[in-house]
């Protein structure tokens, strides 16, 4: 079972970036009628998300693992002209700033994380970086998707197919709904509204 994130993605990075064009409607929603000094995007991948908080934020941070996908950021920024900072680094172990940013979004990227531990870990580090007051918008993908017919959580891979016929194993940490809920209980953040949606667990949380 492949668990190297940064690898796995270092891989894919082109092509995954060229199926992400758009935002998701429930980020979109997140972020409508925000606006904040300092703005991070958690597991930014091509930065689709960061455009948005670019637009809502005086300033906008995106980090991934993979370098492969924050050199995808880099280029959509440039072509789209919006400015945004993009920095390596690991979830559970942000590169930035404690209580530095207002406004975050850590969608589709917890599932990644190989442990309960480091997807534990990286939440308290989210509620770490956000000033008090901050909110956060966080997402997995959940057991309520109709591909599963499990409803606990489980370990699993999906698979990526390149252009080619090559196939990249992903890692997946499938959340039941509960225990999503349970894993940001644990944390230091307050869940302030909690929904599922697309077949994905979405939180709105803030500091606790």
């Amino acid at each position: 079972m492949t668990r190297n994130v940064h690898e796995t993605y270092d891989r894919i990075a082109r092509h995954f970036s060229q199926t992400r064009e758009y935002a998701w409607p429930e980020v979109e929603d997140f972020v409508a009628d925000e606006h904040a000094t300092r703005a991070l995007d958690i597991g930014c991948g091509n930065g689709r998300h960061t455009e948005l908080l670019a637009a809502r934020a005086d300033t906008a941070v995106g980090v991934d693992a993979s370098r492969g996908l924050l050199d995808e950021a880099v280029a959509r920024a440039a072509d789209r002209g919006f400015d945004a900072a993009f920095v390596q680094g690991d979830a559970a172990r942000l590169p930035v700033r404690e209580s530095g940013f207002e406004l975050a979004v850590y969608v589709a990227t917890i599932h990644h994380l190989p442990t309960r531990d480091a997807r534990r870990a990286s939440l308290d580090e989210l509620a770490r970086v956000l000033t008090p007051g901050g909110r956060a918008l966080v997402s997995a993908w959940s057991t309520a998707h109709s591909k599963f017919d499990r409803t606990d959580g489980f370990d699993t891979t999906v698979d990526w197919t390149l252009p080619g016929g090559d196939t990249v194993p992903r890692f997946y940490h499938i959340y039941a709904p509960d225990e999503f809920r349970s894993d940001i209980d644990a944390s230091a953040l307050s869940v302030l509204d909690f929904e599922l949606s697309s077949g994905n667990c979405y939180a709105t949380v803030e500091k606790g």
